[in-house]
């Protein structure tokens, strides 16, 4: 910038900057008003007066900047802009960041004795007073710093938020105080442009002249503006350019290119600023006549609207990208501040990187994958589905998709487009959830083994009612029951089962019954409180989970709780983690305008009321979906270990798949975003609706195992795979079955009649049980139960009388054991003679139990055998 020159004017008012407020009024108010005095009548007094009683300083503060959105690709390094959000379009640059033609086009056009004047041209306020007094000029004399000192407290009142404290009556009352052209507003702007001038140096306030101005709509700044009209940055601007852009200063309405309608109106004012830039020196004559020859038009002007807000972000980031601004909102970033307010303050202020925790490679997929199986464009059903992955240990946000385009502009294809984040609670993306089926059932299981049962013990799933009383809810109901009502509690089983399982089995192949059974075992309120440790809540309730239902119907997930994805997988992630749950989060770094690191959401990780052996254990039964019950269509088999559950809604119209590694936690949801119809009567695209969920996980799990591998589960609790033993009862046999099964089911064993077998018992009485009595078993163990068929009888000792083959014979055959034969034996050198002729041996032997057509052989010692014995006669 040249030198500041030393004539009379120049020091007139470089003086104005050194002398106090009281000393100018005077001379400031004489020159301004005088002229006014005359025709008015208003006293200078007064207007001295008003002068004296003003503010005396302003400060030049860093104005609201775009906040950008950015996530890391998986290698690390290459970071990939998702979106800008921002209330006022503008990037802070520094004077060396800007064109010089763009530093002289505001001097030049606005204020030309800019760099000799202290904050007010005294030249020009007596020529814009006398015009204005006398009606021949509208000039307002505004340097550039009375602009700077207008346009800040302009956005002093736009950036404060209506409250109880400043209303909306407050606000419209600075505007106009800031706006309205009388001699009041003059005046405050010629004091404060002093004290400006005082405090700041003239490329300091240039500086913040061109970042402050208005450029049309929410566009501010010259960066922004170069950026939209031009599409260069504000360092790269052409002398027409740079005259465009602050010819929008003066009437933005009227002179904004974001409208053809004001290019001529923009032209007409840019080809002054260009003749005061050319006779000022500061354009040389053939860039002043090439400027000139620019026109302003559609070949000049571009209008790169400004990409605000998610909606803007290519489709597959804008859900992570509305869930993280959403949560910037809820005030969940504690690096922006201690308070909601003030993390808002932050955000609203903006300069901010906000670096998504988000996997690029998964998330485009799962983007891909959930629009390939789950088509927005179904027509037969609002078909809806999201998938959300979170890395276990951690709670980030991995990936999030949905088969809906979001967009909340309201503009969108009402078929493929949603302002709903379906991954996202009515907090963080406005979806009230869907019935999770027996999702929910993991945790029934967790609080089951929690209070001491075992995995291994045994239900009939051949039950299927049970009396209302039987189901204790200390949440709800008085003296601990949740219901009075006559009615037992019916359901079914999905598949129909029948017959005996174990909690293991009965998880693996998803028995209602099972699990019924299992909440008749628990208080319901330990079910709920044991879910609600893991983070789940009701989508549209509280986020503690208080407020979710405790009922018969919500241990198979039948009950009116509802679930979102991001939920769903956050908790299965915490049964992965050995019973630590981590709260989902999705800001990994926040950096500000200056590139200083303010950190990300805090990771929020504690221990659920599930023990890592608790946990350990029903991860075992949950491996058991995965690898051969209702899981296992969703299983990559790419040799990574899997836990999971499915889940399908009472009517079908919701189906979940939701499956863990050790490394990542992914929830998938199909179903209706509003009705009923039945995935199971319909298929989409050749897959079977019921399937949807399984094609849509396996391909997305076998992309996220490539890049966050799991390992083996520990292993089970030993101690809980048996839980609390029970022993079989003893004095079972000889009892009668009716006998036998009343003692084993007080012992809360399973009966089982395992028939009947060979017994010198009287028919029908117990002979043997399996496990056999004093065995300690898992509670619900099958017993065995086998019974006396009465064709048994104990072999007679046949060989200790010392008789013959006949008298031996007739001794069986009394016994009822008729199917008698010999064989021949000779004696050797130490046989008594005695014995020749007798009975010396006989099979099967004296004492055995045996069914009475059983062939018994006697062997008798003879002379006549040939050397090694024979056959008898």
């Amino acid at each position: 910038m040249p030198a500041q020159g030393s004539t009379a004017r120049s020091l007139l008012g470089a003086g104005l900057g050194l002398v106090g407020f009281s000393a100018i009024a005077g001379l400031l108010v004489t020159v301004m008003v005088a002229p006014a005095i005359a025709v008015t009548g208003m006293t200078a007094n007064n207007s001295i007066s008003v002068f004296q009683d003003l503010p005396d300083y302003i400060s030049i503060e860093e104005q609201r900047q775009r906040n950008e959105i950015v996530a890391i690709s998986a290698d690390g390094v290459t970071e990939i802009k998702i979106a800008d959000i921002f209330d006022q379009n503008r990037e802070e640059v520094s004077l060396d960041q800007m064109d010089e033609d763009l530093k002289w086009a505001a001097i030049d056009g606005e204020d030309r004795r800019f760099y000799e004047h202290g904050g007010v041209d005294v030249p020009s306020v007596i020529r814009a007073a006398i015009g204005q007094a006398t009606g021949t000029s509208e000039s307002g004399a505004s340097t550039l710093s009375m602009q700077l000192v207008r346009n800040i407290l302009i956005l002093k009142a736009v950036n404060t938020p209506i409250t109880e404290d400043y209303t909306e009556d407050d606000y419209d009352a600075d505007i106009k105080a800031a706006t309205y052209p009388d001699l009041n507003r003059k005046l405050k702007e010629m004091k404060l442009a002093i004290s400006l001038e005082k405090k700041y140096t003239k490329d300091e306030i240039l500086q913040a002249y061109l970042n402050i101005v208005l450029m049309g709509g929410t566009t501010y700044g010259v960066q922004a503006g170069a950026q939209r009209y031009f599409g260069v940055d504000a360092s790269d601007l052409t002398p027409a350019q740079a005259a465009s852009l602050v010819a929008i200063v003066q009437n933005p309405s009227k002179n904004g290119l974001y409208s053809a309608d004001n290019f001529a109106a923009n032209q007409a004012r840019r080809d002054v600023i260009l003749g005061w830039m050319h006779t000022q020196g500061h354009l040389s004559d053939d860039d002043y006549e090439a400027a000139l020859a620019t026109p302003v038009d559609e070949t000049t002007v571009g209008n790169n609207a400004p990409r605000n807000g998610c909606t803007s972000a290519p489709v597959e980031y804008r859900i992570p990208c509305d869930y993280a601004v959403k949560s910037i909102k809820n005030g969940e970033v504690s690096s922006l501040g201690v308070t909601k307010d003030e993390q808002l303050a932050t955000w609203q202020q903006g300069g901010l990187k906000v670096v998504l925790t988000i996997t690029p490679e998964i998330q485009g997929y799962e983007h891909q994958i959930v629009g390939q199986y789950a088509p927005a464009t179904e027509t037969r059903m609002q078909l809806g589905s999201s998938v959300t992955s979170v890395e276990v240990g951690t709670g980030r946000i991995l990936a999030m998709a949905q088969n809906k385009i979001f967009d909340e502009t309201g503009n969108g294809d009402p078929q493929t487009t949603t302002a709903v984040n379906f991954a996202g609670d009515v907090k963080h993306g406005a979806a009230t959830g869907a019935q999770p089926g027996s999702t929910y059932k993991p945790f029934v299981l967790l609080a089951f083994l929690a209070s001491g049962h075992g995995a291994m013990e045994t239900f009939n799933a051949s039950i299927r009612e049970m009396p209302s009383s039987a189901f204790r809810d200390t949440c709800n109901a008085p003296n601990g029951y949740a219901w009075d009502d006559p009615k037992p509690y019916t359901y079914k089983n999905d598949s129909g089962e029948t017959g005996l399982y174990t909690a293991v089995r009965g998880t693996a192949q998803s028995v209602n019954s099972v699990f019924v059974q299992m909440a008749a075992e628990l208080d319901q309120c330990e079910i709920r409180d044991m879910a609600r440790s893991f983070g789940m809540h009701d989508a549209a309730g509280a986020l503690d989970g208080s407020d979710m239902e405790t009922n018969p119907a919500c241990s198979i997930g039948g009950c009116e709780n509802n679930f979102v994805s991001s939920t769903m997988a956050a908790a299965y992630a915490g049964i992965a983690n050995q019973g630590t749950y981590c709260a989902p989060i999705i800001v990994d770094n926040v950096f500000a305008s200056d590139g200083m690191e303010l950190g990300g959401q805090q990771k929020v990780c504690n221990p659920t009321l599930a023990s890592p052996a608790v946990a350990n254990t029903a991860a075992y039964a949950m491996a058991q979906v995965m690898s051969g019950g209702t899981g296992s269509q969703a299983n990559p088999r790419d040799g990574v270990p899997y836990i999971g559950k499915t889940g399908t809604a009472n009517k079908a119209q919701n189906t979940w798949m939701v499956g863990s590694t050790t490394r990542v936690a992914t929830a998938v949801w199909v179903g209706n975003i509003v009705g009923d119809q039945s995935l199971r009567a319909i298929s989409i695209n050749g897959t079977y609706g019921g399937n949807i969920r399984h094609a849509i996980f396996k391909p997305i799990a076998k992309t996220i195992d490539a890049y966050y591998p799991g390992g083996a589960f520990p292993a089970a609790d030993p101690a809980l795979m048996t839980g609390t033993p029970v022993i079989v009862p003893d004095n079972l046999v000889g009892s009668t079955p009716e006998q036998a099964k009343a003692a084993i089911e007080l012992a809360k064993l399973s009966y089982v009649d395992a028939g009947q077998m060979d017994s010198d018992l009287p028919v029908g009485t117990v002979v043997k049980t399996d496990p056999a009595s004093g065995s300690s078993v898992p509670k619900g163990t099958a017993v065995n139960v086998f019974t006396s068929n009465g064709q048994a009888a104990m072999v007679p000792d046949v060989v200790t009388p010392n008789q013959s083959f006949n008298s031996a014979r007739d001794q069986l055959e009394d016994a009822g054991f008729e199917n008698v034969d010999q064989v021949c034996v000779a004696p050797t050198s130490t046989d008594p003679p005695s014995s020749i002729g007798k009975v010396v041996a006989q099979n099967p032997s004296a004492g055995s139990v045996l069914n009475k057509s059983t062939h018994i052989t006697l062997t008798v010692r003879e002379v006549g055998c040939p050397t090694g014995g024979g056959p008898g006669t």
